[in-house]
């Protein structure tokens, strides 16, 4: 019987075995799957409760996930992460707890899967792709299957003033730092973004071309200069290309938001910088100042700025000249401050115009009462002055002649004719026989 038992083919299948007293019985754990401890195991949801979750592994018993385990989000609802039916991986946390469960971790074997996935991705310098879950002090924290903190630095090219506006958002980021015995794992979306941006601006610095005139938007305004977002580069406008005249600070002339036309003067395609100019982009005014004036000339201008060697005057809006501490007086001038002050309205004369250095030497004490102040352009010339004495302007004297027609017209003398006007028109004829004399 013992050999017949032995000899059983069922035993074969796994599916019986010996019992203590040699007969057959349903081998029930070779049913089961074999499962450690710290291994990740896959099953069905089947029930979900509000403090913990069952999965149904093909275990002897049903494994539990407490909601502790079930996301590294803090509180979460369990219904909000699973439904019944859904199949889900776990990690075998203990095999038999002291009330026989099977318990299971789902954000655990989330952690193991995704930390081989990010410790891939570093290693390959790709990016990886995370919600938003929370803001803390000093960044974000993203869900890449391991807490993920991404610096606020670190969220945009430039600063961001309200991390808010980014929860629940995916972002792609890369991996800077990984430190497994910590679980620290630090992120970078600006690396992302520089590198999207570096291929952009590529494409920008193939199609430009020094003396092109583009728009752009103004980005940022600094002490010495602004620069200009040209779809996706940064070009720097120099202060002192900002404008013809004279600017103390950027913000005098730009806003940030502000719609521009920029001229490429010149592109350093090796460090990928741009340079602009606005100024290039509107009239010259030292062409209108080649056009108009001469040396000699006379012109109305200024002073913008009073300095130890002279003063300097704005004859035309972009265009300055020098007086220099010698031409300011007839007379010894120890401080300029003693005979202009700055925003004085000035009459200069102009001494020199240097085009190819546009540079103007103007004089003050050169000019002199009843020298003709030539026009701005654009302004009409002022009317020559004609000196006319009050005589021009007096009634015509009567003649003789005209009086005997009054008096055939019959008209009547004007009612406030007076002595006086009678010995007005009595004057002419004196005059007329005193000059006879001289004729003669």
């Amino acid at each position: 019987m013992a050999n017949e038992t032995i000899n059983d083919p069922r035993l074969e299948e796994g599916v019986w075995t010996t019992g203590p007293d040699g007969e057959l019985i349903p081998d029930y754990e070779s049913t089961f799957p074999t499962i450690n401890e710290g291994e990740v195991v896959h099953g069905t949801v089947v029930r979900v409760d509000k403090d913990e979750v069952l999965v149904d592994i093909g275990y002897k018993s049903e494994g539990v996930i407490p909601v502790s385990e079930l996301s590294i989000r803090r509180s979460v609802n369990p219904a909000d992460e699973v439904s019944v039916g859904d199949e889900i991986a776990a990690l075998v946390m203990t095999k038999e707890d002291a009330e026989g469960r099977l318990i299971l971790s789902k954000k655990r074997a989330r952690f193991e899967l995704a930390w081989k996935a990010i410790e891939l991705a570093h290693e390959q310098g790709d990016p990886v792709t995370g919600r938003v879950i929370e803001v803390v002090k000093g960044g974000l924290i993203l869900d890449l299957g391991v807490r993920g903190f991404l610096p606020a630095s670190l969220v945009d090219i430039r600063r961001v003033q309200d991390l808010d506006e980014y929860l629940g958002q995916e972002l792609r980021c890369k991996v800077i730092e990984l430190n497994r015995s910590r679980n620290n794992v630090v992120l970078s979306r600006r690396a992302v973004l520089e590198d999207e941006r570096k291929e952009m601006r590529q494409a920008i610095l193939d199609k430009l071309n020094p003396g092109d005139v583009v728009e752009g938007t103004i980005s940022n305004i600094v002490d010495f200069g602004a620069f200009v977002d040209l779809d996706g580069m940064d070009g720097l406008i120099h202060i002192s290309e900002l404008s013809w005249s004279h600017v103390n600070h950027p913000s005098e002339v730009l806003e940030i938001g502000q719609k521009v036309q920029v001229k490429v003067l010149d592109i350093d395609r090796e460090r990928q910088r741009i340079s602009l100019g606005l100024k290039q982009t509107q009239s010259d005014p030292w062409q209108q100042v080649l056009e108009s004036y001469q040396e000699g000339d006379v012109v109305q201008g200024k002073v913008t700025k009073v300095v130890t060697f002279g003063a300097f005057v704005e004859i035309l809006p972009g265009v300055e000249g020098l007086v220099h501490i010698s031409e300011l007086a007839q007379h010894h001038v120890e401080n300029p401050r003693e005979v202009v002050s700055q925003g004085d309205t000035v009459n200069v004369r102009i001494l020199e115009v240097d085009a190819e250095r546009r540079r103007l030497s103007l004089s003050l004490k050169r000019v002199e009462d009843g020298m003709p102040i030539q026009p701005k352009p654009g302004d009409e010339a002022a009317p020559p002055s004609i000196d006319l004495s009050e005589d021009v302007f007096a009634d015509e004297p009567v003649t003789a002649a005209a009086a005997v027609d009054e008096d055939v017209d019959g008209s009547e003398p004007a009612a406030d004719a007076t002595p006086a006007a009678a010995e007005a028109a009595e004057e002419p004829a004196e005059v007329s026989a005193e000059a006879e004399p001289a004729v003669e």
